[in-house]
């Protein structure tokens, strides 16, 4: 099909799904980061590669795009005052903006519970305040009183931030298909070795494949580097509940794209050069501040932007990425980059060869059609 009768037909989510083998789903990265598969995907034809060839795929003045997020450890445990137990997944620290009462002490969060909190409910996580842990206390539901999400303020000792208790008392928050409860290798390896921004409750999963002889390799090849900050959210993982894809609501995430990446664009456009968007989260950043009428602009915003095929891309010229669940938001995104019948393709073709999928699986290197 080509791309122009792709983006005439219209979908539905049944045609992202697809049938995979349980033991496909990688449980652990691999034993080394650039160790991993990459299919390559840029001609008609798939071809197996190991990801270590990927500066090979690139050429000298190309511009690679990287997510410089940071995982927190945004899973915590506790128990309401009654005692009952519950779960917490901290999915964003607010600024003193967003904040009720001027601070950065407030946090939205999904809650696995037997029954919600009252308002004023305080809640104690790790213990709680006093012993060793801190208190949260429900002020409200986000992004209004019909949202799905948790608001809370915490109170540690000494006035901890969130961003501190969590570091102190939180796990990895590890995708619900890893079966393992978090272990001291996923704390590194589930993070990319240019980590810089704390924020994220998913790792922007193509850039835990790069390493140190990667990235020097990437250099000597002439490729440049740039950065965007997108903090992934937990909705990354859900699927799309819906047929019709016009009814699917977007979750939120925040990002900011700096105006030294919005040079490095320009400079690699006027050269002639290639934007190389690494994940899928660098691409929904990049292309949600190209989507005004002044073109790619720098700053710091939330985006719930939804790409399916019919998009039209402003920004990025090649994606790598990892591969991603049935009926989700991100194989939509990928078969509008590069075509559904094309990744249809690949897909099939890495079942066959028995890749490994999803966030600790291995990577695919896609051109846009």
């Amino acid at each position: 099909m080509s791309s122009s009768a792709s983006s005439a037909r219209t979908f539905t989510v049944a045609d992202f799904d697809f049938h995979l083998p349980p033991e496909l789903i990688a449980q652990h990265p691999a034993p080394e980061r650039s160790a991993s598969r990459l299919l390559d995907g840029t001609g008609p034809a798939p071809v197996d590669r190991i990801f270590r060839d990927l500066p090979t795929l690139l050429n000298e003045g190309d511009l690679l795009v990287f997510n410089d997020t940071q995982v927190v450890k945004a899973r915590l445990f506790g128990q309401k005052a009654s005692g009952g137990q519950l779960e917490m997944l901290i999915e964003r620290v607010l600024l003193p903006l967003e904040a009720s009462d001027g601070t950065a002490h407030e946090v939205v969060a999904h809650l696995r519970v037997s029954k919600k909190p009252q308002m004023g409910g305080r809640l104690h996580m790790a213990g709680g305040l006093g012993r060793g842990g801190f208190d949260a206390v429900f002020i409200g539901r986000w992004p209004d009183e019909q949202g799905q999400l948790f608001r809370f303020r915490l109170h540690g000792p000494a006035g901890e931030t969130p961003y501190e208790l969590m570091a102190r008392h939180g796990h990895v928050p590890l995708p619900p298909y890893i079966t393992h409860t978090d272990e001291a290798d996923d704390e590194r390896r589930y993070q990319t070795v240019f980590a810089r921004s704390p924020g994220a409750v998913a790792a922007p999963t193509a850039a835990l494949h790069f390493d140190a002889d990667v990235l020097a390799a990437l250099e000597a090849q002439g490729v440049a580097r740039a950065s965007v900050t997108l903090h992934v959210g937990a909705g990354t993982f859900q699927p799309v509940r819906v047929e019709q894809l016009a009814e699917h609501r977007m979750h939120s995430e925040w990002f900011e794209l700096p105006q030294a990446t919005v040079d490095a664009i320009s400079r690699t456009r006027a050269a002639g050069g290639r934007v190389v968007a690494v994940g899928t989260t660098t691409l929904r950043a990049l292309e949600s501040a190209a989507r005004g009428d002044r073109g790619l602009q720098a700053g710091a915003r939330d985006t719930d932007i939804f790409i399916t095929p019919g998009f039209a891309f402003r920004v990025v010229d090649r994606l790598l990425t990892n591969f991603h669940l049935p009926r989700s938001t991100l194989m939509m995104l990928v078969s509008a980059f590069a075509g559904h019948a094309h990744i249809r393709a690949l897909y099939a073709h890495a079942i066959r060869e028995r890749y490994r999928f999803f966030s600790y699986g291995d990577a695919m290197l896609l051109d846009r059609r």
